[in-house]
């Protein structure tokens, strides 16, 4: 499966819709991803987040549409599908009875490995948890535990890894280690990363996908999801001393203006005016001590996109 300009498509999903009773979940969504992306899936809580990715690895069953991992079709591949997909849900569920490494040595039976061995170490050593190994899986941390599933999801090298909150629970430090993880395994994998972790995304992900009531109001770069959050343009704006704000208002392109502090505006724009600005103060005789272009951070972006109906 292709895009154009031989780009691989790893996952593919045309008009994926699951209604419980009366509910529609999810309502028959379509992206595509290329292989090598790491890809932020956003959305509030009952958007439709967990049970897309369910459905991807084939837990959920579509009430209609198709979707394709790695190349095989869902429905009618769903064995290849499993060989294909690691998936470490949000409540991650293990066998807190096992040992760490007999734990994942279970999981590298399952799927008939060669060597079981060397890649459970080659896990074990991967995910950060050669300090906890010998424990049973009962006696870690939340965050250990967390290791063990990402462990558990990566044993077979599968060409999708499917997260859902993976660095929920973990400190600062451990969720660092994770990203590396994530970062690494994304070079040549595909990822799907659910967080509620903005700076998650901008620090790891290719590009982000918004999905909010079900549908998806965003599916883009983090840069061009600025264009489409934000029909204005903010530019904040500190004088020498106080101006006429008529000379402001008649600059082409500006939509409105608010008083800050001391000589200092906000200007709501429709296009960034800044060189036209900066003329049209300096022949009005004053200075302009600073002139900054405001950007929307990635959280608010997200709470627009995820309030309004419409863009």
């Amino acid at each position: 499966m292709l895009f154009s300009r031989n780009i691989i498509v790893s996952v593919k999903v045309i008009n994926l819709k699951k209604v419980f009773g009366e509910q529609i979940a999810v309502n028959a969504i379509n992206f595509e991803i290329a292989e090598g992306q790491i890809v932020g899936f956003l959305g509030p809580n009952g958007a439709g987040k967990s049970t897309t990715m369910k459905m991807l690895t084939g837990f959920l069953p579509p009430t209609s549409g198709e979707s394709w991992v790695a190349g095989f079709n869902i429905d009618k591949s769903p064995m290849d599908v499993k060989r294909n997909i690691g998936y470490l849900p949000e409540h991650n569920p293990l066998y807190t009875d096992l040992y760490v490494k007999e734990y994942l040595l279970f999981c590298a039976s399952i799927f008939k490995l060669d060597k079981k061995e060397s890649r459970v170490k080659e896990m074990i050593d991967r995910v950060g948890l050669t300090p906890e190994y010998k424990k049973k899986i009962g006696q870690l941390s939340k965050g250990y535990r967390q290791r063990v599933g990402l462990a558990q999801a990566l044993i077979h090298d599968p060409k999708v890894l499917i997260l859902d909150e993976p660095t929920s629970g973990l400190d600062p430090n451990q969720i660092g280690e994770i990203r590396t993880v994530i970062k690494e395994f994304g070079q040549n994998k595909t990822v799907i990363l659910s967080t509620h972790i903005m700076q998650e995304v901008q620090a790891l992900c290719d590009k982000v996908i918004i999905i909010n009531k079900g549908s998806i109001v965003a599916n883009d770069n983090v840069e061009n999801l600025q264009h489409l959050a934000q029909n204005k343009i903010l530019i904040r704006l500190e004088l020498s001393k106080s101006i006429n704000e008529s000379i402001l208002r008649n600059i082409s392109g500006v939509n409105n203006i608010t008083i800050i502090g001391k000589n200092t505006y906000e200007l709501e724009c429709t296009n960034d005016i800044r060189e036209t600005l900066f003329f049209s103060v300096a022949q009005s005789g004053n200075a302009i001590l600073n002139m900054q272009l405001e950007q929307q951070s990635l959280e608010e972006i997200f709470k627009k996109l995820t309030t309004k109906k419409t863009l």
